[in-house]
């Protein structure tokens, strides 16, 4: 194997690896300074592996296949990059935790499953790696053992099974519809095309991968999720994580023959997310959960990047959308990340903080020479000066608004002594994310032949990413002032209304079960699948009790 191949197998395998030796108890119990290094390799990868490879191991029937393009790239080096400074934040963070070697091993069960994602090519190994995914993930936000993190734990398993059962729909159609059945990614896009199943093949994908991203209405887990979940946790979750779903409708979706309806119906069904979003977001009052009603905006804005290009038939979409993606792996992980240091930050210390975290925030609403202002005068090539474009500059506006409520919110969530500093475990981590924020989405632009830097500092662009924030600012003002008649609503906004449709959804579920273990029958390789799955699914269970 050559160097690429090495590195691509390695981001799998040595994660994979370090959660093995998990099961054995001493070692477990000392994991927690490793998971630093978990990522190292998928970051070696997105820096040294060659663009454009594909390579297959085992046989054509049953491969086991590894692929690497460019959006995946800029994914995995960003999620990566993520994931080893917050495994050095989490170290510090549960040091203390008499439940670390169990935190250590939910950690390495998400990471495996999150940067696999991004290098795998074949859907047999993606299907059991978002297994992984969901069960390392559910371990993570039920960490805490409360009541709420119990509850939303069983809600985001139960959010995710319905996604994957409709993803492995999907996949069954498309393996059924491509030639010699088989199961690589990059054949599936034209299997789709070609599919006498084509729109129910579309909308399963679009449903399944949409229920990941946090598509509204179906977006309440993200809230509950990330609020439950321990700070560095959270970080991984809203930055990394869910950009699963969109490395999925990228290498899925078939951007230049995708019918014209269905990009304009994910591209609206995002941008009203996107919207929606931040109403709910500025009548929260945890920081936490005010980022995650803003990742729920902020996802809605990356999958209407993706409608669009369907709709439009842009093949370069999947790009643009990776790169809009990049920038909000970064800047949300750094923002989680400074939810953690200020609760150990006294007053007299706190702007070393709010400072930098005020910059990263408004820069999310596409502050001039910030890596927002970036992705949204990218993002602006696909939407347009039409109504799409206009529902872009709203969500800019309603981002800037967010955030500033944001920042009104953390600040009131400082520790008590004055003069408290948060120890270097969280600093240094904290600081290298929201230096990462500022430095690579200009790398990134800088490096594609069409961009210059003369174009990204014309008094024109600069003045185009100004006035949206200056508009936020001031509606922040108008926000304050008639805070108080707000209405509260509950975190999880429309899981209050779904608990009521329970028993409805379980019979509704029920039937979708009989149908898809029907399909399943009719496919040689669905049973390999559910029987590896329901291994993972009992080692997990049995390490987490």
């Amino acid at each position: 194997m050559n160097l690429t191949a090495v590195l691509l197998v390695a981001t799998l395998a040595w994660p994979l690896t370090l959660l093995l030796a998990c099961t054995v108890r001493p070692l477990r119990a000392r994991m927690l300074p490793w998971l630093p290094l978990g990522a190292l390799p998928g970051l070696l990868a997105a820096l040294l592996a060659e663009r454009d490879a594909l390579f297959v191991f085992g046989s054509t029937r049953f491969p086991l296949a590894f692929a690497f393009d460019r959006p995946g790239a800029a994914l995995l080096g960003v999620a990566a990059l993520l994931w080893l400074a917050g495994g050095w934040y989490a170290a510090a963070y549960q040091a203390e935790s008499p439940a670390r070697g169990r935190f250590a091993v939910c950690w390495l069960m998400t990471l495996t499953g999150c940067l696999g994602v991004f290098v795998v090519a074949d859907m047999v190994t993606l299907y059991g790696l978002l297994g992984l995914l969901t069960v390392g993930t559910t371990g993570l936000v039920m960490q805490e053992g409360t009541a709420r993190a119990l509850r939303a734990g069983r809600i985001y398993l139960s959010m995710a099974l319905l996604a994957e059962s409709l993803l492995l729909a999907a996949f069954v159609l498309i393996v059924s519809s491509a030639p010699g059945n088989t199961l690589l990614i990059v054949d599936a896009p034209a299997a789709i095309v070609a599919s006498p199943w084509r729109d129910a093949i579309l909308c399963l994908l679009i449903a399944g991968f949409g229920i990941k991203s946090g598509l509204v209405p179906l977006h309440f887990w993200i809230p509950l999720a990330h609020g439950a979940a321990p700070v560095p946790a959270s970080a991984l979750l809203s930055g990394a994580v869910v950009k699963a779903s969109v490395i999925g409708l990228i290498r899925f979706m078939p951007l230049d023959h995708s019918p014209w309806l269905a990009g304009a119906l994910l591209a609206a069904i995002g941008l009203f997310g996107a919207l929606y979003a931040v109403l709910v977001g500025v009548t929260q009052r945890h920081p936490k959960t005010v980022l995650a009603y803003s990742s729920v905006s902020q996802m809605g804005v990356i999958v209407a990047l993706i409608g669009m290009g369907m709709a439009s038939g842009e093949g370069s979409a999947g790009l643009i959308a990776a790169y809009y993606a990049v920038n909000h792996v970064l800047s949300k992980g750094a923002l989680f990340m400074a939810v953690g240091v200020v609760a150990d930050t006294g007053r007299r210390r706190l702007w070393t903080v709010l400072l930098p975290a005020a910059v990263l925030a408004v820069g999310l609403g596409g502050l001039p020479l910030s890596g927002g202002a970036l992705t949204k005068a990218v993002a602006k090539t696909l939407f347009g000066d039409g109504l799409a474009g206009t529902l872009a500059t709203l969500s800019a506006i309603g981002t800037t608004v967010l955030m500033v409520h944001f920042l009104r919110c953390l600040k009131t969530f400082a520790a008590t002594g004055p003069d408290d500093c948060a120890e270097r475990g969280l600093r240094w981590p904290w600081l290298i994310m929201a230096t990462a924020s500022l430095v690579v989405p200009w790398t990134l632009y800088l490096m594609a032949p069409q961009n210059s830097l003369p174009d990204a500092i014309s008094p024109y662009a600069l003045w185009a990413s100004l006035w949206p924030i200056v508009v936020g600012v001031v509606l922040s003002w108008a926000l304050l002032r008639w805070k108080r008649q707000l209405p509260q609503l509950p975190e999880g906004d429309v899981v209050v209304g779904l608990a009521a449709m329970g028993n409805r959804v379980s019979a509704l579920a029920a039937g979708l079960g009989q149908q898809l273990d029907a399909a399943l029958r009719r496919w040689a390789i669905g049973g390999t699948v559910l029987l590896a799955l329901t291994a993972v699914f009992a080692w997990g269970l049995r390490t987490l009790l």
